[in-house]
């Protein structure tokens, strides 16, 4: 979902995934551990929210109208009171009573995914006229720090990368803007920015995959957490996305002139390959640890499902979804309410029942994490009817069917 996020909660996970030879790569960078860690109420999850509180917050809210509850008042309340004057939101914020300043360090992708989660709710908030004048601060405020080329970076300023750029997409499409309509001051659209990050198929260590930079000298590297969210967004999709219909295999295919949408498919048949192998995505040994045996990746695995899933290349996705049922109750437990979030959002998205996931409830266990939502919205298993639906409409009447894959591949409207 975010490279610099997941970064850091790796740290926190070390020891459960990797074992005793990464407890040491570990401990040299040490966190405060949940019993010296006050959570402000109203925030789910017990880990210090130095870097991911907006961020965790949000990802619950999403699984949440993604299974029909509503996240409770109090946490609502709390993520709204994270949100700058300017409409921007930093990672986290401890004390709201400060008026944010120069010195704040404003987050694009926590922006963007509180954008998305805030509008998610609207549907049951006791005053959906405040939600709506901060979900129009925030877009507004990502407006102001889009970079010439149409993307974004982390942070305001910053060089502009797959992920950040991937996560705003979700929460245009969350607000029903067209990307092609949100212009930077030279007349670049964020598909202008996805593509150059693509790489070709003609590449041989990554066919159709993204990087989340070019590296130092232009290169691009196959990233495959950037491949996952690009594929998303080059679709006109988040990560609440559902499968998509007719499936169809995953194809590589360079055209003489590259679409955004052709490069998202291209990533769905990279991701394809790279889950094929083992049935997860790997993560590379962390310094300093003993065992440099690659791990598996279950957060991105997971965010690779629902990638695939939404391209109509829900088969392909179904090995790695039953990995994930296996192996990532330890992970999640660990890792708190934005890892149960992902795999709801990679259960929903395969069709699969996330109350029974392999063993685990992960409904209940993510609702655990924080103040008790609202009974379950009978009326809407997700986000409500006009929430998100208008991006998609937009993308079918832009796109209809692409060519060259198969019979085509018709980029179907999300489930609501």
């Amino acid at each position: 979902m975010n490279t610099v996020r997941r970064g850091a909660a790796a740290l926190a996970a070390a020891a459960v995934l990797l074992g005793t030879g990464a407890a040491g790569a570990a401990s040299a960078a040490p966190s405060p551990s949940p019993s010296a860690v006050t959570v402000p109420p109203g925030l789910y999850g017990t880990k210090d929210p130095t870097y991911d509180g907006v961020w965790r917050q949000s990802l619950a809210f999403l699984a949440q109208r993604a299974t029909g509850f509503q996240p409770a008042d109090q946490a609502v309340d709390w993520l709204l009171g994270q949100q700058c004057e300017d409409g921007s939101f930093s990672s986290y914020r401890a004390d709201v009573t400060k008026a944010c300043d120069a010195k704040t360090m404003r987050d694009t992708n926590a922006t963007a995914v509180a954008v998305q989660a805030l509008r998610a709710v609207r549907r049951q908030a006791v005053d959906p006229r405040k939600i709506d004048q901060a979900v129009k601060a925030g877009s507004d405020w990502l407006r102001t720090v889009q970079n010439k080329d149409g993307g974004w970076g982390y942070s305001a300023g910053g060089a502009s990368d797959a992920n950040s750029t991937s996560v705003v997409v979700g929460a245009l499409a969350a607000t029903g803007v067209r990307p092609g309509s949100f212009t930077s001051a030279e007349g670049r659209t964020p598909y202008d920015a996805l593509l150059s990050f693509a790489l070709p198929c003609s590449d041989k260590a990554g066919a159709g995959a993204f990087t989340y930079q070019p590296d130092k000298t232009g290169k691009l590297l196959a990233n495959a957490d950037a491949t996952a969210a690009a594929t998303l967004a080059g679709l006109g999709k988040s990560v609440v996305a559902t499968k998509a219909s007719p499936e169809q295999p995953p194809v590589c295919t360079d055209l003489s002139k590259p679409t955004v949408e052709r490069a998202a498919l291209n990533g769905a048949s990279y991701l394809a390959k790279a889950l094929a192998k083992t049935g997860h995505l790997t993560l590379p040994p962390m310094p300093g640890a003993t065992d440099t045996t690659e791990q598996p990746d279950i957060g991105n695995t997971a965010d690779a499902v629902v990638a695939l899933a939404a391209s109509g290349a829900a088969k392909e996705a179904q090995p790695a979804l039953e990995w994930l049922e296996k192996n990532s109750a330890a992970w999640a437990k660990e890792s708190g309410p934005a890892a149960y979030a992902q795999l709801i959002l990679a259960a929903r998205a395969t069709d699969t029942d996330p109350r029974e996931f392999g063993t685990a409830d992960l409904v209940e266990q993510l609702n655990a994490t924080g103040p008790a939502p609202k009974a379950p919205d009978t009326s809407a298993s997700s986000t409500s009817d006009d929430e998100e639906s208008g991006f998609d409409i937009w993308w079918i009447i832009g796109i209809g069917m692409v060519v060259g894959v198969g019979i085509g591949f018709l980029v179907s409207g999300r489930k609501k």
